[in-house]
């Protein structure tokens, strides 16, 4: 039988590396009460390394970016849409690369179904999404597993990358400025995505509006002009300026359902 200590630790591993389930979900996977999840969750509170949410908590400290599967439920039809006009981009029989991240994500389950397709990704979802579509040839960029982005990194999957070349790349990001770039939480996915952008015929970032602009954290990827940013017509005016006069292409796409301004 799993320890109290025990199982402590194992709900911050959670915490730090994929997302912290709910209350109702940690009590299922460690057979234990509600309760029982509750007094752990408030115990870790007390030693300063979980900070209590409704229904659960989140880690402090070691990884400061939300997990993918908390970020995929954020600005879901923003991403959507952002996505759909992605995959009318893609042509039959190009050569495409896929970012991690869940805006990317949405885009791989858009081109599920296509045919004559070769899509390369160090994105886990993408893999996912696109392992029954038989019209898709999928290789994978192996390396180190960030669980907290479910994206493979370091020096393997650079190495692959100097090897190979797209007719387009389609990059994510935490956070993206006209003046500094791609913003993420971690230094390999900074590097990784700057190699990206280099090894693309056509590049795209694909971020939602509320993403424009943003500083989260402190790794930045300069990705070298000409770009397209693909964002929602929510995005802020200014911020839309601010990226045209930089330089960069900018695609506003409309929610369906949504009127525009």
């Amino acid at each position: 039988m799993t320890t109290a200590k025990t199982r402590r630790e194992e709900i911050y591993h959670l915490a730090v590396t994929t997302g912290l389930a709910s209350v109702e979900e940690l009590s299922r996977h460690f057979q234990v009460t509600a309760s029982t999840i509750r007094r752990d969750l408030a115990q870790l509170n007390e030693e300063g390394k979980l900070a209590r949410t409704y229904g659960g908590a989140v880690a402090l400290g070691a990884h400061p970016e939300p997990s993918l599967r908390q970020r995929t439920g954020q600005a879901f039809e923003q991403k959507h849409a952002i996505a759909g006009w992605a995959a009318s981009e893609v042509k039959d029989g190009e050569n495409i690369l896929l970012d991690g991240g869940s805006t990317v994500g949405a885009l791989a389950h858009a081109l599920r179904g296509r045919e004559n397709l070769s899509v390369t990704t160090p994105g886990i979802n993408t893999l996912q999404e696109l392992a029954d579509s038989p019209g898709i040839q999928v290789d994978c960029l192996g390396g180190r597993l960030r669980g907290v982005s479910q994206t493979f990194v370091g020096p393997l999957a650079e190495a692959a990358l100097e090897r190979m070349s797209f007719d387009r790349v389609f990059l994510g990001a935490d956070a993206v400025t006209a003046d500094d770039g791609l913003c993420e939480a971690d230094h390999s996915q900074t590097r990784l995505k700057e190699l990206m952008a280099r090894r693309g015929d056509a590049v795209y970032v694909l971020a939602d509006s509320s993403k424009l602009g943003k500083r989260p954290f402190h790794a930045w990827a300069r990705i070298p002009l000409p770009w397209t940013l693909v964002t929602d017509a929510d995005a802020d005016p200014g911020q839309v300026a601010l990226f045209r006069n930089a330089g960069v292409r900018v695609e506003l796409v409309r929610i369906e359902g949504k009127a525009t301004a």
